[in-house]
């Protein structure tokens, strides 16, 4: 049996049903808003509680447009946790970063903590977006860098009209008759043809291998 360290990156790429859940965000700084824009951008309706010793005026105006976020100016208590499912650290201070671990830990809260991949049950990836179509890359912690710069690629490489693509698809898909194995097999030979053009295949990996090349 092979071991878990031959695998490299042993993360479980997971879509998180956000909105049905209940976050909490310690930080109100800097890294705080990083985190809550990541969320908000992501998942706009997720039900957030905030709480921070002092929460900053770039968080207070944009919580004036989000009901579903809560802003607490207040020291973090073990008892923030209560009734969260999910959990955010984003300030500076390990300590409290430490603290905040363990009490989610204990509670079974899943924690991710900034700047502190030893401490974090999950990562927040950088994200391609375009229409329905969203990517998740992760580094396994060790370079937001490139994954930074994969994603300004992938960015530029997908077109806007994929989101046309992906309705016609859909399409496509309700309209044929059998089991799912069939389904499959035709909607995999519809789209046979973008992994069978080898031109765009080595296209794609000549790109990468320049960008971090340099």
């Amino acid at each position: 049996m092979s071991s878990p360290a031959e695998f490299g990156n042993n993360l479980m790429p997971v879509f998180l049903k956000l909105e049905e859940l209940d976050l909490l965000i310690v930080g109100g700084g800097f890294v705080g808003m990083e985190k809550l824009s990541a969320v908000l951008t992501n998942s706009p309706e997720t039900r957030i509680k905030l709480v921070a010793k002092e929460i900053s005026d770039e968080i207070k105006e944009k919580a004036k447009n989000y009901s579903n976020l809560k802003l607490v100016e207040k020291p973090y208590e073990k008892s923030d946790l209560d009734g969260a499912q999910v959990a955010i650290c984003g300030i500076d201070d390990p300590e409290i970063s430490g603290i905040v671990a363990a009490d989610a830990k204990e509670k079974r809260v899943l924690v991710n903590i900034a700047d502190k991949p030893e401490l974090c049950d999950f990562y927040l990836s950088s994200v391609v977006k375009k229409g329905d179509l969203k990517i998740g890359i992760s580094t396994n912690g060790k370079s937001p860098t490139v994954a930074k710069r994969v994603k300004e690629f992938l960015n530029d490489s997908i077109p806007d009209s994929i989101d046309d693509i992906l309705e016609n698809m859909t399409k496509i898909r309700e309209q044929l008759k059998g089991d799912f194995e069939y389904k499959v097999n035709k909607l995999n030979a519809v789209t046979s043809v973008w992994s069978d053009d080898r031109n765009k295949k080595d296209g794609f990996v000549s790109k990468i291998r320049s960008i971090f090349s340099k």
